[in-house]
């Protein structure tokens, strides 16, 4: 009897001890395997997304456009009018006022953060340690029903009026297929400042060898609703007209 019971005892040991020595490092190893491969993915120069956004019922169609260099862009087909978003162009970040549909550059701590965004395609997680960030397993925790490895990500410090702050972020990995479900950010100005934005991602699909999610809503931890957003198609390493990033001049403003 005695080493039946030991017997089960090292059968369970056997199926336990494999999932709490998981590490961070052992997780976004899986990760990184179970998109594609990392080097493949570090060999992406460029992203365009087709994309729709629904907003209380309206669906708006997105064009989003992200570059290895930094540079990136959301075009917000609205009503008949091209509005440019969170546009980058290496040094200024600009984008075009809804009620205006003037371009204006974004202040100088704004601007300061967003160029920081450099370091993060196409994944945040690549070469993390060379860019002196620091990530942390916190242990598992359910997501929508599905059991996850909770993941601390520690960026570069950004400013929030005038005073540096902590750039951090909360990743949930399926333990399944050990990828992102959700992502948790705490909102540093604003309205919204204080509050926990939740990110929530599915439906990965194949583009070229390597997967993406296709499906996301983004919106407030706890909170009902949210906007939730369907990639159509995802084109890399696309063609790029160079001067869709530049802020346009005065005349050129005048006209949109």
């Amino acid at each position: 009897m005695k080493s039946l019971k030991l017997c089960v005892a090292v059968l369970m040991l056997a199926f336990v001890l494999p999932t709490q020595a998981q590490s961070a490092d052992d997780i976004l190893e899986n990760y990184f395997e179970n998109i594609g491969g990392l080097e493949k993915l570090k060999a992406i120069k460029g992203m365009k997304m087709i994309a729709k956004v629904n907003q209380q019922g309206l669906e708006i169609p997105l064009e989003i456009i992200q570059l290895s260099d930094g540079r990136q862009m959301t075009l917000i087909n609205f009503q008949g009018k091209e509005i440019k978003q969170g546009v980058f162009d290496g040094e200024t970040l600009w984008s075009h006022n809804f009620m205006t549909m003037k371009a204006e550059k974004s202040d100088a701590e704004a601007t300061s953060n967003f160029k920081l965004n450099a370091n993060d395609f196409p994944d945040s997680f690549i070469d993390y340690k060379e860019k002196g960030y620091v990530v942390e397993l916190l242990g598992t925790e359910t997501i929508d029903g599905a059991e996850t490895y909770k993941i601390k990500l520690i960026k570069e410090p950004v400013m929030v009026d005038g005073e540096e702050e902590d750039d951090i972020s909360f990743y949930f990995f399926d333990t399944e297929n050990f990828v992102p479900i959700a992502i948790q950010t705490e909102v540093k100005s604003g309205q919204a400042k204080g509050t926990i934005q939740e990110v929530t991602l599915s439906d990965y699909q194949e583009v070229d060898g390597l997967y993406f999610p296709f499906s996301m809503t983004q919106g407030v931890k706890g909170q009902p609703g949210g906007s939730p957003i369907t990639i159509e198609s995802i084109e890399l390493n696309p063609d790029i007209d160079e001067s869709a990033f530049a802020f346009p001049d005065e005349m050129e403003g005048e006209k949109e």
